[in-house]
């Protein structure tokens, strides 16, 4: 077992058994009966390139083998920041193939994430684009390898250079191994599969292990839910390594059914119509901020969208206007909100819902066995109704995260229920109603910012005394970020000046703050702690106010 992963405790792994959500195959395992079983189908689709199911699991086997003889091991972390291209799901397969483990990074990560994960995990292989933009990412993996003597490989999906390997050759170049070289591997599939990451309070993301066991069942649990056929056809333009896109159901929930996945690189409202029309997508998955620039585009006119069957919506929580607009638009669509943590619990609205129901709520489980407590600070259910924080365990949510004991005994129970951060209630359908957050996160569409991490950097600023980053509300995003700071003596800051500053950082841009307010001093709790509440509340009506100046 890997040090550090905190396994699933026998008794409860002995009943996900019996219930039959486990079932103890690897994922390439799961996925080898996929391959197979819908051979001449189309899986995937990425601009030209077309694999059916029977040409991903040979061109897979194929990288996998070229893998191992390059040097990679079973149990080895491998941190992948690709875009949504085919190559990205040919590598995810070929990792799967020979046991390694995928850290589920972002092509918009940048150096200061970059080697978090490969120091958290001990990570042996990088894999990455020879290009993000104006970034260049050759010079800042080979800095990350000069200080991790773990990271062996650097693999470029371009052009190799002075220590790297390409990727393209790697898959297109014939295998010398013999394919039996597979079959020897032997795969836990109690052992993680993939790392995803947390949106973590502490600034350095959690690792999150996904067990083989667990991560299949995932997708197809949600599969069923999203009422997955083989004649659906997903298009994913939202960033794959996420844990929505790739398993909830994800890339992984739509092969599982023989369907067909459609990769995308960019969220242009055109391309997307286009490509929606041409391939008759069914499924679509977004975040509100995405879906708000989809039907306010001129050009959603200009296409037949009529084969959506349902949008589903992620990352937070959305408006019902929006939701409305979507139908009149989309005749026939099921806008279906859905409450998911890289963790593992997923929650979904049902197309059976009553109306009010779809309108109010986030969902609930799609497993009986996923157990919920609502629970108030002094860690007691709160009755039936009120608020308190999301605390749940179940066949498909983690036990720890990798490596930080001293962090797992804080955000779990005794009894080994999860402590999400998140505030519910229960409505009266059983369906749960998200009421804010105990955690904090900016949440920038859909994706999750520590405060805590971006507060540190901007403390280095020479004229900052102290700080606070706080969300404010933005109608296309949910929530952009606000930092508060107290200046010392005779210092003055402007936003472009502290954004400059940060970039210094080599942090991901959407971190940035993208409001700067000075103050004198902060407003504190009844505890003495800065009231963030309080703070936030300001931003907002300065919001309104300049909203309501700009309308005279």
């Amino acid at each position: 077992m890997l040090e550090g992963f905190v396994p699933f405790p026998p008794e409860f792994a002995a009943r996900y058994r019996a219930k039959g959500y486990w079932q103890d195959r690897s994922l390439a395992q799961e996925f080898a009966d996929v391959f197979q079983r819908y051979a001449e189908r189309v899986a995937l689709i990425d601009g030209d390139t077309v694999y059916t199911y029977a040409e991903l699991d040979r061109v897979s086997t194929n990288l996998a083998l070229n893998l191992l003889e390059l040097g990679l091991q079973p149990l080895d972390r491998v941190v992948p920041t690709l875009p949504n291209v085919h190559e990205f799901v040919v590598l995810y397969f070929a990792l799967q193939k020979i046991g390694c483990i995928p850290i589920a990074a972002l092509v918009t990560h940048r150096y200061a994430e970059i080697s978090q994960f490969v120091q958290l995990s001990g990570a042996t292989t990088c894999v990455y684009p020879e290009a993000a933009g104006d970034f260049v990412f050759a010079p800042v993996i080979q800095r990350v390898q000069n200080e991790n003597p773990s990271l062996k490989f650097r693999i470029v999906l371009g052009e190799a250079g002075a220590g790297e390997v390409s990727l393209r050759e790697l898959i297109r170049k014939p295998a010398t191994l013999p394919a039996s070289r597979l079959a020897d591997i032997r795969i836990d599939p109690t052992d993680p599969c993939i790392f995803q990451l947390s949106g973590g309070t502490t600034g350095i993301p959690k690792l999150i292990p996904r067990t083989n066991n667990d991560y299949a069942y995932n997708s197809k649990v949600a599969a069923e839910v999203c009422e997955i056929t083989p004649d659906s056809v997903l298009l994913l333009v939202l960033p794959i390594a996420h844990n929505l896109p790739l398993a909830c159901p994800g890339i992984q929930g739509f092969l599982f059914k023989g369907a067909k996945v459609v990769l995308h690189g960019n969220t242009r409202p055109a391309e997307m119509f286009a490509l929606i029309e041409k391939h008759k997508v069914t499924h679509l998955k977004v975040v509100p901020a995405l879906l708000i620039r989809l039907i306010n585009d001129p050009a959603v006119e200009n296409f037949n969208l009529s084969s959506l069957k349902l949008i589903q919506s992620g990352g937070q929580r959305m408006q019902p206007e929006v939701r409305a607009k979507t139908r009149a638009l989309i005749p026939g669509v099921f806008v279906q909100e859905n409450f998911g943590m890289s963790e593992g619990t997923l929650m979904f609205v049902r197309a059976s819902d009553p109306e009010e129901v779809k309108l109010e709520t986030c969902g609930r489980p799609v497993c009986e066995d996923d157990e919920v407590l609502l629970l108030d600070d002094e860690g007691r259910e709160v009755p039936e109704g009120e608020v308190g924080e999301f605390t749940v365990r179940g066949p498909y949510t983690l036990r720890g995260y990798y490596g930080v004991p001293e962090y797992n005994a804080r955000q779990f129970t005794p009894e080994g229920f999860y402590r999400s951060g998140d505030l519910m209630r229960k409505h009266p359908s059983g369906n749960y109603i998200v009421e804010g957050r105990k955690k904090d996160l900016i949440n920038r569409g859909g994706e999750k910012i520590s405060a805590e991490e971006v507060e540190n950097l901007i403390l280095m600023h020479p004229a900052v005394q102290n700080v606070a980053c706080v969300p404010m509300p933005d109608a296309a995003m949910g929530e952009k970020m606000c930092a508060f700071v107290i200046l010392k003596p005779g210092q003055k800051l402007h936003l472009k000046e502290l954004v400059g500053f940060l970039l210094t950082k080599e942090i991901a841009k959407f971190k940035l703050p993208e409001r700067l307010e000075v103050l004198p001093d902060f407003p504190v709790s009844t505890f003495g702690k800065v009231s963030k509440k309080a703070l936030g509340e300001l931003v907002a009506r300065k919001l309104l106010d300049e909203q309501a100046a700009a309308a005279h």
